[in-house]
């Protein structure tokens, strides 16, 4: 039996949904904050195990989802030189930009190349110092620390030819943006637990305190998420506005110095559009003026370059809570994982994918 078994076991999800039941004395609106979260409950239901009065908000916590356009369009117009490299992760590759994506450039004849680590891109330009190489820096406080490295150790090794496309995005800004809101709707959150690995939980207290609502930090499996609704909705039950750590075996409170460290080295924290959001302040991370020489957007002169979302697509209002995916228009007709509107209907953790790949049937019907 594989260590996550006991995780999706299904007498322990019975119970904790018996318990979730008995706790409800009123109606409670909870967000998950993180795609990874989102595509669990979806895929194994978990939001049928909850009492009618407790509803469930899908969160912007997808970072291929909330890249702006215009970095895409960055990230189309770097990888079309002949003398660049483009490295991405997967994940990016079928994310929409203005004129097509990262795919359809490759097939075209752009070098682009899937990497499963910003270091194999840094040992692609040690090996290649003809060619331009780009890595594509997209993600939260949990790809930071790994995008960080790679820029010391490209320094380190005299690399001129190794640069960073970045577009990292920080949680907690979108938490105060989500409360915040003239349409508030969330009464506590499930924080990721792979974010506070990195971060640990310290950034989350304020923002509790200031707007009275619980943050209780989970992970991804069934039993994890359902612990977390019950503990979030046992503190919403009794007035307590607190951050619980209810994943401190895998993410302690005081997260990862040494990672946190290579972060504030080589980042700076700035302000950051989000797709579909607009630009939050604060919100995202950019190379500290000390590393500019590794910034490909000015390199390469895209740095300026500015783009307008798809008025169709309801990305932004999907990623903070306002709709769920099938209350779009679009949703399974003009916009389909083959020929998507928006990134959260071809990301790996986007809610429109989740619902597309999982409950399709059901949205039919």
């Amino acid at each position: 039996m594989s260590w996550r078994e006991p995780f999706r076991d299904p007498a322990a999800v019975a119970r904790l949904g018996d318990l979730i039941a008995r706790t409800i004395t009123r109606p409670w609106t909870l967000m998950e904050v993180c795609g990874g979260q989102t595509h669990a409950i979806v895929r194994y239901g978990l939001d049928a195990l909850l009492p009618p009065g407790v509803t469930l908000l899908h969160g912007p916590g997808c970072p291929v989802c909330v890249t702006p356009i215009e970095v895409l369009d960055q990230a189309l117009a770097i990888a079309r030189r002949p003398e660049v490299v483009f490295c991405s992760f997967g994940d990016m590759l079928r994310v929409p930009g203005t004129d097509g994506d990262l795919l359809a450039a490759r097939a075209a004849g752009a070098d682009v190349r899937v990497v499963y680590s910003p270091l194999d891109a840094v040992a692609l330009a040690a090996r290649h110092p003809e060619r331009q190489v780009v890595f594509f820096a997209v993600g939260f406080e949990t790809t930071a620390p790994a995008h960080a490295i790679a820029a010391q150790l490209a320094r380190r090794q005299g690399l001129r030819n190794f640069s960073l496309l970045v577009s990292h995005v920080l949680v907690p800004p979108a938490l105060e943006a989500i409360l915040a809101g003239p349409e508030r709707r969330v009464d506590g959150f499930l924080a990721a637990g792979h974010v506070c690995t990195v971060m640990g939980t310290a950034e989350y207290a304020p923002i509790a305190a200031r707007h009275r609502v619980p943050i209780v930090i989970t992970g991804f499996e069934p039993v994890d998420l359902l612990r977390g609704l019950a503990t979030c909705l046992a503190l919403l039950e009794a007035g307590r506005a607190e951050v619980v750590n209810a994943y401190a075996r895998v993410a302690p409170d005081g997260g990862n110095p040494v990672a946190r460290a290579a972060v504030e080295q080589v980042f700076a924290v700035r302000t950051r559009k989000w797709r579909g959001v607009g630009a939050l302040p604060a919100s995202g991370l950019g190379l500290a003026p000390a590393w500019a020489e590794l910034d490909a957007a000015l390199r390469f002169g895209v740095a300026d370059l500015r783009a307008d979302e798809p008025a169709e697509c309801l990305a932004g209002q999907v990623l903070m809570g306002a709709r769920r995916p099938p209350e779009c228009p679009a949703f399974g007709t003009r916009c389909t994982p083959e020929h998507p509107l928006g990134a959260p209907m071809v990301s790996s953790e986007g809610a429109c994918a989740a619902y597309h790949r999982f409950r399709s049937r059901e949205v039919a019907r």
